[in-house]
């Protein structure tokens, strides 16, 4: 039965949802929903079109304010006005089209608005050999390679766009980071390397929240799994306890699980 997929964890979360509902007008798009993120955990948020995977990313990442529950972070509650203020205390959302700055390096991309400086004679400069060893450094830390760290940014596929986003996150200190359908506009290869960097991330202990409609890749990086249909949670549990198919039929609403 559906009872087989709910489950909570015992210890203090990195990130927790609780009991939050948030309305449109007359429509509810979420109800009373929660969820908990701890040290190393890759959730898949999943569900179908509409479920409210995305509201309860925006919630989470200061878009939108909740109408009841709240949200906590490392235990205390969190209520950000703005994405900003969510990035600043360690939430990073990675989208599918993350904003970048096209015509700059991967190395300036990396260290926008963090440049480091150097002083000669009282000027300041910026010290651009730190930018670029750093860079090499942390995205080699995490298995990323470039062909030139020089590259501008739009010049590079999805793919390597997200892997740059993603070490950057890291480098900084982030506490949790929500990725928000990676590996929608990435090709067969491209999505393989992206599985591969969230697996080595999540073993130096970020925690992530993947939300995708493939299931499969889900299946190959997520330890835990939330499922959302019409805004409320149907299913959640550790991943290795439960098939594909049983989730998949929790998503469409055709739950019928052997006991």
């Amino acid at each position: 039965m559906a009872d087989r997929l709910l489950e909570q964890k015992p210890n203090v979360p990195v990130l927790e949802v609780r009991n939050v509902s948030k309305r449109f007008g007359h429509v509810q798009a979420l109800s009373n929903v929660s969820l908990e993120v701890h040290r190393g955990d890759v959730v898949g948020l999943l569900g179908d079109n509409g479920a409210g995977k995305s509201t309860l990313i925006k919630i989470i990442s200061g878009n939108y304010q909740c109408d009841e529950g709240d949200v906590r972070l490392e235990g205390k509650k969190v209520s950000f006005t703005c994405p900003a203020e969510a990035r600043a205390a360690g939430i990073e959302t990675v989208y599918q089209q993350s904003p970048i700055c096209a015509n700059a390096s991967v190395y300036e991309n990396f260290f926008i608005g963090r440049e480091p400086v150097k002083s000669f004679l009282g000027v300041k400069t910026l010290d651009e050999q730190k930018m670029q060893v750093d860079t090499r450094k942390i995205l080699s830390d995490i298995g990323t390679s470039l062909p030139s760290i020089n590259v501008e940014m739009g010049l590079l596929s999805g793919g390597q766009r997200q892997a740059i986003l993603l070490g950057r996150f890291f480098h900084w200190g982030g506490k949790i980071a929500l990725l928000d359908e990676p590996f929608a506009a990435l090709g067969v290869a491209e999505s393989r390397n992206a599985l591969k960097l969230i697996q080595e991330v999540s073993k130096r202990g970020l925690p992530m929240i993947l939300i995708t409609h493939n299931i499969e890749y889900a299946f190959q990086v997520i330890n835990r799994f939330v499922i959302l249909r019409h805004g409320e949670v149907v299913g959640a549990g550790r991943a290795d306890q439960v098939s594909m198919q049983d989730v998949v039929a929790t998503i469409t609403g055709a739950i019928q699980l052997a006991e």
